[in-house]
């Protein structure tokens, strides 16, 4: 099923950018736990656009209605459905759209697979559809830290060209992330990438960008090797995000410049356990977490849908030139965040749930 995430813990999202709503089915949902619509409307605030002058100026509340799956407020453990009205939509701004493909969009593509798309700003292939990732990333997430006290943080660490300096990984918080509209951590760098983006929203251009995401406080064991290794399974999620083109974890790409005697993670006694001295690693050995920061990375390409006059064709082959109408991000990092958090809490419990069963726990 191409639009169900997970094995225990599964979401299946619903929607289209301007159809009348948006939202998930989440099933495999312990019981018990406290939940209300309180509990996932912050995370999807973070990512709802409208919320500065870097974002599109579409205007949704995005307000979270839970319909199923829980009673005087816990989850029941049967599917929990989550649904969120689509308010400001506007169709009618895609009507050239509908006989050009954009370029770089996925409009060519979901034609020749499906001989039919939902051409209003993109359908399924939208951002719009990580709405119900989000909301159900959310559930996700508090049954993690309740059980293992697992924090999620990701932050935007590169906007084009400009980088921010490593953060503190041991102490970065979304409270620290959130206080520049551009959510990176680094105020002095958060500057600079703020005015490059208006730079290239008053051009009616766009451009991409890096975030960085740290998991504190996951439990050992988590990953299924071969084919669901931790790492594989983080992978597969964030490269399913509209307008992802990259993921590395702890080195990355970096690594391979060094040598295996800097490289390698030695071992240290850390309280009852063990520890690592570094964390090249990621978090990750052998598919499989560690008990350190689970450090990834994500890389987003610019925004396709740009209002710059573009030299194309038609479906029919004809050509033509294309000025996109309608309201996009010139950059998606800022709101992409929350959404990043989101998907690494739908795979850490899919498989902390799964190693849970492996233990008859």
């Amino acid at each position: 099923m191409s639009s169900t995430l997970g094995t225990l813990y599964t979401v299946t999202t619903f929607g289209e950018s301007h159809c009348k709503g948006v939202g998930a089915v989440v099933d495999g949902c312990p019981p018990g736990l406290e939940l209300t619509e309180a509990d996932i409307q912050p995370q999807l605030t973070r990512r709802r656009p409208g919320q500065s002058d870097l974002s599109t100026p579409r205007q949704e509340a995005d307000q979270v209605t839970i319909y199923s799956g829980t009673e005087f407020g816990r989850t029941l453990g049967t599917p929990i459905m989550l649904l969120v009205n689509n308010r400001d939509q506007r169709p009618q701004d895609y009507g050239e759209m509908s006989r050009i493909p954009r370029p770089s969009h996925a409009d060519y593509t979901y034609q020749m697979k499906y001989g039919v798309r939902a051409s209003s700003g993109g359908g399924r292939s939208s951002a719009r559809e990580t709405i119900g990732r989000v909301a159900a990333g959310a559930i996700a997430e508090k049954w993690l830290r309740e059980q293992y006290g697992t924090e999620i943080v990701a932050w935007v660490s590169a906007v084009g060209d400009i980088e921010a300096p490593p953060a503190d990984l041991e102490r970065i918080s979304r409270a620290e992330v959130d206080q520049t509209i551009i959510r990176c951590p680094d105020t002095t760098t958060a500057a600079r990438m703020q005015d490059r983006v208006r730079e290239v929203l008053e051009a009616k251009d766009s451009t991409g960008g890096i975030l960085t995401c740290v998991c504190r406080n996951v439990p050992v064991g988590l990953g299924e090797p071969l084919f669901d290794k931790l790492e594989a399974r983080l992978a597969q999620a964030m490269l399913s995000l509209p307008a992802t083109k990259g993921f590395d974890i702890g080195s990355g790409f970096a690594g391979t410049r060094l040598r295996g005697s800097t490289h390698n993670d030695p071992f240290v006694r850390r309280g009852s356990g063990l520890g690592t001295r570094t964390n090249h690693s990621g978090g990750v050995q052998g598919g499989i977490s560690n008990g350190e920061p689970i450090v990834f990375r994500v890389a987003f390409k610019p925004v396709a849908t740009i209002g710059l006059a573009q030299e194309t064709v038609d479906f029919d082959g004809e050509p033509v030139t294309l000025e996109a109408k309608g309201r996009h991000d010139p950059c998606v990092v800022p709101r992409a965040v929350p959404i990043v958090e989101a998907m690494a809490a739908l795979v850490l419990i899919d498989l902390a749930l799964m190693q849970r069963a492996r233990r008859g726990a």
